[in-house]
C-alpha cells in the first residue's frame, strides 16, 4: 500500500510540475532536470511513471480536449447566437486556432499534441466521435470510421495553421475562413450554412473569446494539477 502511495504522489507532482513549467516556459523549453526539481522526484521515479515528457503531454491533453466543445457552447450561450452543429463547430476551432496565437506556449503544446503518435491518436478518435455526433445527418451515408479518416484530414490542417503564425499578410481573419471554409467542405455542410457560420466567427470579437477560454483553461488546469503559475 505504501509503495502504490508513494508512486501515485509521485505521479501527482511530476503532473503539477510539468504543467506549470509547459505552460510557463514552453514544452521544448521544459528540461528533464527542471521537472525533476519542481517536482523532487529522481529520474528513475519518472521513467518508471511516465518514461518521457510525452507520455505527460498525453495527460495534459486529455483534459484540454475533453472540454473543448463545452467552451463553444458556452460562448455561444453567451452571445445569444441560435446553437446549431456548425456553429458550435466553428467556434471551438476559432477558439483553438487564435488561442495559438495569442500564447506561444499554448501553440507549441498545441502542435506537439497533434505531432506526437499517442496524443494525436488520442485527438482523432475523441474528435471522430464527437463529429459523427454532429456531423452524421450531412453525410447519412457515412460511419463513424468514415468520420475518423475525415478528422485525420481536418486535424492535419488545423495542425498545418496553428503552426504557421499569422502576418500582415495572413491575417487570423484569414487563417479563421481558410480553415473553416476547406473543414466544412470536407463535411458537407451546406453553402448557407457555412457561410452564416463564418459571419457568426467574424463578427465576434475572437480574440476576446478565446483570451477568456485561455484564462479558464489556466485555473481549471491549475485546480486539475495542483499548481500556481507565477504570471
Amino acid at each position: 500500500m505504501a509503495r502504490r502511495y508513494d508512486s501515485e504522489n509521485a505521479k501527482r507532482r511530476i503532473l503539477s510540475a510539468c504543467v506549470k513549467l509547459f505552460i510557463e516556459q514552453g514544452y521544448s523549453q521544459t528540461t528533464m532536470s527542471d521537472i525533476l526539481s519542481l517536482a523532487d522526484v529522481s529520474a528513475g521515479t519518472f521513467q518508471n511513471i511516465f518514461r518521457t515528457k510525452d507520455g505527460v503531454l498525453m495527460e495534459l491533453v486529455q483534459f484540454m480536449f475533453e472540454n473543448q466543445f463545452d467552451f463553444a457552447n458556452k460562448i455561444i450561450d453567451k452571445t445569444g447566437a441560435a446553437a446549431s452543429a456548425v456553429m458550435l463547430y466553428a467556434t471551438e476551432t476559432a477558439i483553438q486556432l487564435t488561442i495559438a496565437e495569442l500564447n506561444e506556449n499554448l501553440r507549441e503544446i498545441y502542435i506537439e499534441a497533434y505531432t506526437y503518435k499517442e496524443t494525436a491518436e488520442y485527438i482523432h478518435r475523441q474528435t471522430s466521435k464527437k463529429l459523427y455526433e454532429i456531423f452524421g445527418s450531412y453525410l447519412p451515408n457515412y460511419s463513424e470510421s468514415d468520420f475518423y479518416e475525415l478528422e485525420i484530414g481536418s486535424a492535419g490542417i488545423m495542425r498545418g495553421y496553428m503552426a504557421r503564425p499569422c502576418d500582415i499578410y495572413f491575417t487570423l481573419e484569414k487563417k479563421l475562413e481558410r480553415f473553416l471554409t476547406m473543414s466544412m467542405s470536407a463535411y458537407s455542410i451546406p453553402n448557407e450554412e457555412r457561410q452564416a457560420a463564418l459571419n457568426y466567427i467574424m463578427n465576434i470579437d475572437i480574440k476576446n473569446t478565446a483570451n477568456m477560454v485561455m484564462q479558464y483553461l489556466f485555473k481549471s488546469l491549475a485546480m486539475k494539477f495542483d499548481f500556481s503559475l507565477t504570471r
